[in-house]
């Protein structure tokens, strides 16, 4: 005779269930390591046809997955909920080749056998290196932003030290926005104090926002935002909204120390001229610091190495190319939505055939476009109650924020033709 708990069982569409716990924890993975939510469909659907489901419908914002599954008349809705805000690149790049190379008949249990190797991968990288990389990029950056060679070395030590801090945090499960506040913290305050230990062999140091700026730029929420933008050019508003709420909030909570710690010394916002080189020297020193900041930013989301090398060329190229458009009086705005229009086509061209995750290739590439100095001037602007120059500030830095989005949406609609012409749901 069979238990009350058989007997319950044998009532329910126990296939169903396995077949959309396999969909749905899919789904969970893809969102926890940062891809955008058009994607995390996309790769439920692919694994839904697989298992044989005759229809699937879902719901991916960037805190949940609502997801039913038909077969026949009987259907299954399960609900899964997201806490993990990082980005793991290798991950996504194992989870997108896995959706790519489903066999057109697989079971739940070979779903889930495959889920289970891509989780134990962990990282690739140990939490110093992924610090060092951290460091590497915004050592990068600073070199972009005019910094000085012993300004470039603090900002280093300064940033390696603030995303050891925020990993830290994130393993505890500590709240993101705190996180943010006290990696932000620890970076300008360590740059500020190495500033003051050199200054006391140095007369008239003083302390400049390219170097300090440059030193918190590894919290930038690149993929967030640009996930978010993606999202909402699909017309996914709410997945959308929320992402560029979480990036918007992110970069508050980073502006915040940085504001806090800069009342501490002042900083100089002088804008410093490029050096008397050629033009031929000057372009090359552009690609070299933006292959360098994009390569350390794309290992510090945890991209193995032929993502990020190939990451760090189409960045070189495009944000090179920017800055010299820049330098020859083309508007900062039109330069960058286009130099973001070719990272997103040669990203895809990179990327084609399935080889890598358009999105770990084209964030990395635009994050050394974000102008961050010009952020921190239109905030040093407001203290000080110059509204105008404060306005002006804001409004260039949306502006661009702005292009950058723009110039990899068009990429998308003229490169993945899945993308632009989605089908009514």
């Amino acid at each position: 005779m069979r238990s009350a708990h058989e007997l319950e069982e044998s009532l329910e569409p126990v296939a169903l269930i396995e077949q959309s716990r396999a969909i749905i924890r899919t789904g969970r993975l893809m969102l926890a390591a940062g891809t955008a939510s058009y994607r995390v469909k996309q790769a439920m659907r692919d694994v839904a046809r697989a298992l044989g489901v005759d229809q699937h419908a879902n719901h991916v914002s960037m805190t949940d997955i609502a997801a039913t599954s038909h077969r026949g008349r009987i259907f299954r809705t399960e609900v899964a909920e997201n806490r993990s805000f990082a980005v793991n690149s290798d991950r996504l790049a194992q989870l997108d080749r896995m959706r790519r190379t489903l066999p057109d008949a697989t079971t739940p249990t070979e779903v889930h056998r495959a889920l289970d190797a891509i989780e134990a991968r962990g990282a690739l990288y140990p939490g110093v290196a992924n610090a060092a990389f951290a460091g590497v990029a915004c050592a990068a950056f600073a070199v972009l932003n005019h910094a000085l060679a012993w300004e470039v070395a603090l900002v280093f030590v300064a940033a390696a030290l603030g995303q050891l801090s925020r990993r830290t945090l994130a393993h505890r499960h500590f709240n993101a926005f705190g996180t943010t506040l006290v990696a932000a913290a620890v970076s300008t305050g360590v740059y500020v104090l190495g500033i003051a230990a050199i200054g006391l062999g140095v007369d008239q140091l003083e302390t400049h926002a390219a170097g300090y700026i440059s030193s918190v730029l590894f919290l930038l929420p690149g993929f967030a935002l640009i996930t978010g933008a993606l999202d909402m050019a699909q017309m996914d508003l709410q997945a959308g909204i929320q992402r560029i709420a979480f990036g918007t909030m992110i970069t508050m909570a980073a502006g915040v120390s940085v504001w806090a710690v800069s009342l501490i010394e002042p900083l100089s916002t002088v804008v410093r001229p490029d050096a008397d080189v050629s033009t031929a020297i000057q372009v090359l020193t552009w690609a070299i610091a933006s292959a360098v900041g994009v390569l350390g930013f794309a290992l510090m989301f945890n991209s193995p190495w032929a993502i990020a090398l190939t990451a760090a060329g189409i960045g070189a190229i495009a944000n090179s190319g920017r800055l010299l458009a820049v330098d020859r009086d083309v508007p900062i705005q039109a330069a960058t939505a286009v130099a973001c229009l070719v990272v997103g086509v040669l990203a895809a061209v990179a990327a084609r055939g399935g080889r890598f995750p358009v999105i770990t290739l084209s964030v990395p590439a635009v994050l050394v476009m974000i102008p961050g100095v010009s952020a921190h001037e239109a905030l040093v602007s407001l203290n000080a109650g110059d509204y105008e120059a404060a306005t002006a500030g804001i409004l260039e830095v949306t502006l661009v924020v702005l292009s950058i989005m723009v110039g990899l949406v068009a990429a998308k609609l003229v490169t993945d033709r899945h993308w632009a012409f989605a089908p009514p749901r």
